[in-house]
């Protein structure tokens, strides 16, 4: 009588896959050194970005200020032809200052929400982490960029549709991201740090609405330089609005732009903001 089969032994799932069952009770492999803060400022962005799914209409009631620019101000000053732009029409003149303005009132009010989440006990919270601080106030500074970035969508497209002739070369529109997101950086980091001296949601909004207008008058958004007074010349070449506005007509526009300049002071005014407003996030958090 032949021998019954000798059944087979079950193949271990490790060998199938090495390493498999491993995956299951040993966690992931957390980032370390230079991968932590690319990836905590990611983190912080997205969360910012999140609350315009629950609200957008922030960003439809922020348009009608720039299409009311650009359709009075620009239209009439327009035919006046009292501002000297080198043949350019002033309404294609004044749209990247529209822009840059525009991404400016967005940022310049954003450490309201850092009062906020102080006074909601948040900021607490993502101070206990291992996040450094300098990221938080990076992710929301990018933020702050991409919703002024929205922001210089909507505007580019009221422009399009006024006759504006503008660049449409993928290139030069990444510059315009860049410039918009830059100098957004810039703004949000200076309400942050304002926020982070006077600490409470009145006084930023009144100090806010004091800086707004002379930053936005006081650069090259509405006029040349060259048409100024010294004194505000003076302020213009202090003022990154005006750096930020040079690279967005040079680049939309076709004109005379020092861009490695404009650039230049975009990147040192944002590195220096998130230095500024790092510095005193844990006065606020007080």
């Amino acid at each position: 009588m032949s021998e019954a089969p000798v059944a087979q032994r079950p193949v271990s799932a490790e060998r199938i896959h090495p390493g498999g069952l491993d995956l299951l009770v040993v966690p992931p492999r957390a980032r370390t050194g230079w991968r932590v803060l690319p990836a905590r400022v990611g983190a912080m962005c997205a969360v910012e970005l999140q609350k315009l799914r629950h609200d957008r209409t922030e960003l439809y009631t922020r348009a009608v200020q720039p299409a009311l620019w650009l359709l009075i101000f620009g239209e009439t000053f327009t035919r006046i032809k009292a501002i000297p732009t080198g043949g350019i029409p002033y309404l294609d003149y004044l749209a990247p200052g529209i822009i840059a303005q525009s991404a400016m009132f967005i940022a310049i009010f954003y450490g309201i929400m850092i009062i906020w989440e102080r006074d909601a006990g948040i900021l607490t919270k993502l101070l206990v982490t291992p996040t450094p601080r300098s990221a938080l106030i990076t992710g929301k500074a990018f933020a702050a960029g991409v919703k002024a970035l929205i922001q210089a969508v909507v505007v580019v497209v009221i422009a399009a549709l006024l006759g504006v002739a503008m660049t449409w070369n993928p290139l030069r529109l990444l510059g315009v991201a860049v410039a918009v997101v830059l100098g957004s950086a810039f703004f949000s980091c200076l309400s942050m740090t304002i926020a982070g001296i006077v600490l409470t949601r009145d006084r930023l909004m009144g100090i806010g609405q004091a800086i707004t207008m002379p930053l936005f008058f006081g650069s090259n958004a509405l006029y040349p330089v060259a048409v100024m007074p010294g004194w505000l010349q003076a302020v213009s070449k202090v003022n990154p609005l005006s750096y930020q506005v040079d690279a967005l007509r040079g680049l939309l526009l076709g004109t005379h732009a020092h861009l490695a300049l404009d650039y230049g002071v975009l990147v040192l005014a944002a590195a220096l903001g998130i230095l500024s407003a790092s510095s005193l996030l844990s006065r606020l958090a007080r």
